[in-house]
C-alpha cells in the first residue's frame, strides 16, 4: 500500500518510528511534513494528507500530533475522509472494519510502545461492508448538506 504520513511539531517525536514500521510492513510512503520541531499548524498537514488520499494517490494515511485529536478533527473536514483516532489495536481494527477509515490519527504523547500493534491492526483489518455501508452512506449525506 501507499501511505501518506504527516505530523505537526508535537508529532515529530514519533514520526521516525512510524516510518520505520510502515516500511517494515512492506508499504511505501510519502512524508507530508513537518520536518522539525518548529511550530506548524496541524490543519495544514491534515488537509494535505486528506486531499492526497481523496485524489487516489494514497491508500491510507497516518497523522500525528500531541494528542491525535486536532489532526483527527481537521482531517475529517476534508470531504470524503474518515479519520479515526486510534489509541490501541482494538480501536484501529474497528476504525477499518466498521468505519472504513482511511486515516489513523496517533497521539505522540502516548509514546511509541503501542505503535506496532496499532499500525498492524490498521493496515490489516478490512472493511466488513454489510450493515456498515448504510451508515457510511448516512455520513455522506451529512457531508452533502
Amino acid at each position: 500500500m501507499k501511505i501518506a504520513i504527516g505530523c505537526d511539531h508535537r508529532g515529530i517525536t514519533i514520526k521516525d518510528t512510524v516510518v520505520k514500521l510502515v516500511t517494515e510492513a512492506g508499504h511505501t510512503y510519502q512524508d507530508f511534513g513537518c520536518y522539525s520541531d518548529d511550530p506548524v499548524d496541524y490543519p495544514d498537514i491534515a488537509r494535505k494528507v486528506g486531499e492526497a488520499i481523496i485524489k487516489g494517490d494514497f491508500d491510507l494515511g497516518i497523522l500525528i500530533c500531541g494528542t491525535g485529536i486536532g489532526m483527527c478533527i481537521a482531517a475529517n473536514k476534508v470531504k470524503g475522509i474518515r479519520a479515526a483516532q486510534c489509541y490501541n489495536a482494538f480501536t484501529a481494527t474497528r476504525a477499518r472494519r466498521h468505519n472504513n477509515a482511511q486515516i489513523c490519527c496517533l497521539a505522540a504523547e502516548e509514546g511509541e510502545a503501542g505503535l506496532p500493534a496499532i499500525l498492524e491492526a490498521f493496515f490489516t483489518a478490512e472493511f466488513e461492508g454489510d450493515r456498515h455501508i448504510a451508515r457510511l452512506n448516512k455520513i455522506k449525506e451529512i457531508e452533502e448538506k
